[in-house]
């Protein structure tokens, strides 16, 4: 009887643990709304504000909000990133709520249909932008995703070793692709616009390359490496280790990141454009950072009022990632706000579109609609 007694108390010790694993952390929800913030709004505000007057603080936070040209790093260079470092952290977050309720095979199918669905929301946001129909194009942000989260969900039920050799074969083959294989008018280790593996993979395969020099096929490998890494937050996140230790782990990986990745650009240089393998160590070890620092302030300290409005946003990214291509609501704006004085109307209607966009996302909110693939 006693021994009965002891199981049934184990047993739910194990499901009370299972539970708390699966909820979600309000600093990931956060992190992630605070990056999707500069990309539906955030950033046309602070070019607004720098239409009124010149400011030296101003200027350098829009300096920061554009991609850099070719070689280099910008915060808008982390952003996507960030994205993927906070797939791979949410997968065993995800599973863990998913197994009290489906078996292997119904959780497979799940992430293959996930999967699919994002690469083709993918699709549909670059054939709406470029109005012409783009199947693939895996320089846009959902493709690459969809692609490095399958990735993740097959490398959830490995061991941590084993998912950080596989992201840094990764990592290393892809940086010994570029630098040890050449191509017809390109020589090996060229990394300069124009003239790179990037480009010459993607005209050979999809007969096509990105006017701005983005790459496409070959690009998408080292963007899993930083998925996986998330996995691997994840499941630290995940454990039973107090808050305090996990906080100087991810903040320990980030600094290791980003000292590696600056110590590697004298010999591969960072480049967004052609994702090369100091600036995947390098963003990563950014992304490790930012979302130390708030899963440090909401999480372990509690700190979490402040960071509701990035919630909200947060808990819906796709619908607001998506909603600026197929709702032209800064357009539409723009007609009403066009004869004002010229100074202010670029900050009136940066305000008006970050209101009404906000104000949607927490009415879905409010409702408990959240899109998610």
């Amino acid at each position: 009887m006693q021994s009965v007694t002891v199981r049934a108390v184990e047993a739910q010790a194990a499901e009370s643990r299972t539970t708390k694993s699966a909820e979600r952390l309000v600093s990931l929800d956060a992190f992630r709304g605070f990056i999707m913030f500069w990309i539906v709004g955030g950033g046309a505000l602070l070019a607004g504000l720098r239409n009124l007057g010149h400011n030296p603080v101003i200027d350098a936070i829009v300096y920061q909000l554009n991609h850099t040209p070719w070689q280099g790093l910008r915060f808008y260079d982390v952003i996507w990133p960030c994205f993927m470092l906070m797939v791979g952290v949410s997968v065993p977050f995800s599973l863990a709520k998913a197994s009290q309720t489906q078996t292997q095979a119904q959780m497979t199918q799940r992430a293959l249909v996930r999967a699919a669905v994002l690469f083709l929301l993918g699709s549909l946001r670059e054939s709406v932008s470029l109005n012409t129909p783009y199947w693939v194009e895996l320089s846009s942000a959902l493709q690459p995703i969809a692609i490095a989260y399958l990735a993740a969900f097959f490398l959830a039920r490995t061991s941590i070793k084993i998912q950080a050799a596989v992201g840094g074969f990764l990592l290393i083959g892809y940086g010994a692709l570029l630098a040890f294989v050449s191509a017809p008018g390109v020589p090996a280790g060229s990394y300069a616009k124009g003239a790179n593996l990037v480009l010459s993979v993607d005209l050979a395969v999809l007969g096509r390359a990105h006017p701005e020099g983005w790459g496409t096929v070959i690009c998408t490998i080292p963007t899993i490496a930083t998925t996986i890494l998330g996995l691997i937050l994840g499941e630290l996140l995940i454990s039973d280790r107090p808050k305090r230790v996990k906080f100087r782990l991810i903040a320990l990986i980030g600094v290791c990141g980003v000292v590696l990745g600056m110590g590697l650009n004298p010999v591969i240089p960072v480049v967004m454009k052609l994702w090369t393998t100091s600036y995947g160590i390098l963003t990563a070890g950014w992304a490790c950072l930012m979302f130390a620092l708030f899963y440090w302030v909401i999480d372990a300290a509690s700190f979490r009022r402040w960071a509701f409005p990035f919630v909200v946003i947060g808990m819906n990214a796709i619908a607001a990632y998506m909603a600026g291509t197929l709702f032209p609501l800064n357009h539409i704006v723009g007609i009403f706000t066009r004869g004002a004085n010229a100074t202010f109307e670029p900050l009136v209607r940066a305000v008006i579109v970050l209101t009404v966009e906000w104000m949607i996302l927490y009415w879905m909110y409010r409702r408990r609609i959240f899109l998610r693939a």
